[in-house]
């Protein structure tokens, strides 16, 4: 079902305007996502699905040029951005699940993905699920779900989480998002130029309501009660990732830090690796024009089809 742009919460901030980019919201699994679109509709679909504490604007420096050979579909995953931003659904799997509702939405079958931090983890989930579906995936600055033995005891990756432990908590979380923790997150995460009080503002100012903290600690609640339990006990070890897949993450970024990501993988024997030397975590921010131009290569329609 699509919904009017009158749908738009009274509180919630004006949508940041970016040239050709229309917006429309939608109902998918359930839920009011809003959905920023650009590029011609006959072009091939490329999903960009962002990661936390941002939304859909974290795309508008390589929206200009993907759109030029692609249908871009750019949703608010649930909880950010323009999206609704419900009690409960926070676990990765039904992320994944809103994002395929929202291809069905919008009558796209198959399509490529790129995504960044949780909207990258998302994407492994839906490759896994749905391989059918996915064409390509790209994902931005997170580390695969086959971490080696010698990782999952590394006390480094280990420590790389632990500032999830505050934000997971509900009353602790709370306070922190209401205190700014957007802003510190958004700092510290990156390596390359800085965030202007304008941009630091976007993402801040959803966050930092009652509604977006209480997402914030969902995601992070879901992660660290479920998720990476998950990933260290190996539940994905008979999981085979089908489509062809790249992985792009920067050397500074804290998430990457004593991660084993390259070298063969049985589980995902088409995954390619590239670490980003002196990135930080926001690389669609950071450098665009790099991730812009391994984007237009890996899903150029010549190679998709080939």
């Amino acid at each position: 079902m699509r919904l009017p742009l009158t749908s738009i919460p009274a509180v919630t901030p004006p949508l940041p305007e970016v040239t050709g980019v229309s917006h429309r919201f939608v109902i998918a699994n359930g839920v009011r996502l809003h959905v920023a679109e650009a590029g011609s509709p006959e072009a091939p679909p490329l999903l960009l699905v962002h990661g936390w504490p941002q939304h859909w604007w974290m795309w508008r420096l390589m929206i200009p040029d993907l759109a030029r050979t692609h249908r871009l579909i750019c949703p608010d995953l649930r909880g950010l951005g323009w999206s609704e931003q419900p009690a409960q659904g926070y676990e990765k799997e039904t992320l994944a699940a809103d994002m395929m509702a929202v291809l069905d939405e919008l009558g796209i079958e198959r399509a490529s993905w790129l995504g960044h931090d949780w909207g990258a983890f998302c994407g492994l989930l839906a490759a896994l699920r749905h391989p059918d579906r996915i064409e390509r995936l790209m994902v931005l600055s997170v580390p695969h779900l086959w971490p080696s033995r010698e990782e999952r005891l590394n006390p480094r990756r280990m420590a790389s989480f632990a500032y999830q432990l505050p934000l997971s908590a509900p009353v602790l979380g709370a306070r922190l998002m209401r205190a700014g923790a957007t802003r510190q997150v958004l700092r510290r995460g990156r390596a390359v130029g800085h965030y202007s009080e304008h941009e630091l503002r976007s993402y801040d100012q959803i966050l930092r309501t009652p509604n977006g903290a209480r997402a914030t600690v969902g995601y992070y609640r879901s992660f660290v009660t479920r998720e990476l339990p998950a990933i260290l006990t190996g539940r994905y070890s008979r999981s085979h990732l089908r489509p062809p897949t790249r992985l792009l993450i920067g050397t500074r970024d804290p998430i990457g830090a004593g991660a084993k990501l390259d070298g063969p993988i049985d589980n995902a024997p088409g995954l390619e690796v590239e670490w980003v030397p002196g990135a930080g975590h926001f690389l669609p921010e950071e450098r665009p024009d790099l991730v812009a131009e391994r984007a237009q290569r890996f899903f150029a329609p010549s190679v998709a089809h080939a």
